[in-house]
């Protein structure tokens, strides 16, 4: 038939996992389809196809961690370049937050394939997420990934450092809001409001590279400081930059 798909993607839309953990539960046998084991690599299913997981990969994904990171200025949220350090490097026993609440405790194996889900320039401090599950990766990265992210930006315009909301055009406002292109691709809508004279809070649903201050900069603002505080549904809160916890069990993005 040609409207079936290897069993392996056809997981990973339904979000049920990651594609590499795909494969690795259907080689394990953890993998039903309509109520029978599948354990064949590139076995096709078609769309009505009832896919379930067994307890044991169940299990599996419920070890996996995801850290949620108050970012510093001059980390890079991924591998190390130009001799400043990857975000992950903050990752350690001692700096877990006191108040985490998640009743877990940071360990070795939480490092392995520890990897950020979104990306948070070196100037910039906040939210950052670093997962090992693929599925948490999929939601805030994903080619069709429609969550929010929610970041304070400080800016100044021209040789106008305060009161700037004043004096800022509404039509460049509505710009920033729709209207704007990068790389030669229409950005999606934004929502972008004062949330000071000095300061606007914008909330994006996609993530290009320095994205909000090549935006304000196409407007004639220049960002000073960056600050992400949700994605989705998570917020930053009270986490003290420079630590970090684990997402809770009754936490989603």
């Amino acid at each position: 038939m040609t409207d079936q798909v290897r069993l392996s993607k056809r997981m990973t839309e339904l979000g049920l996992c990651s594609r590499r953990e795909a494969d690795d539960f259907i080689a394990k046998g953890w993998v039903r389809v309509d109520g029978v084991v599948v354990n064949v690599l590139g076995s096709k299913v078609g769309p009505d196809a009832k896919i379930t997981l067994d307890k044991n990969a169940q299990a599996s994904q419920k070890k996996q961690a995801t850290i949620l990171l108050n970012k510093p200025v001059g980390y890079v949220s991924a591998q190390a370049e130009d001799g400043y350090q990857p975000a992950v490097t903050l990752v350690q026993s001692n700096n877990q937050w006191v108040d985490d609440k998640s009743g877990r405790r940071f360990s070795p194996a939480i490092l392995r394939g520890l990897a950020p889900a979104g990306r948070l320039d070196i100037d910039s401090t906040g939210l950052l997420v670093l997962t090992q599950d693929g599925r948490v990766a999929r939601q805030l990265i994903g080619e069709d990934s429609d969550i929010e992210k929610e970041y304070l930006v400080r800016v100044s315009f021209g040789k106008v450092a305060s009161g700037i909301c004043d004096v800022f055009p509404e039509a460049q406002l509505a710009r920033l809001r729709h209207g704007l292109s990068l790389d030669g691709k229409l950005l999606k809508p934004a929502q972008v409001e004062w949330q000071n004279p000095e300061q606007l809070r914008f909330i994006l649903k996609e993530g290009k590279k320095r994205q909000i201050r090549r935006m304000c900069e196409l407007v004639g603002l220049k960002v000073t400081a960056l600050k992400r505080v949700r994605m989705g549904k998570v917020k930053l809160g009270d986490l003290p930059i420079g630590k970090w916890r684990f997402l809770g069990e009754n936490e989603t993005f």
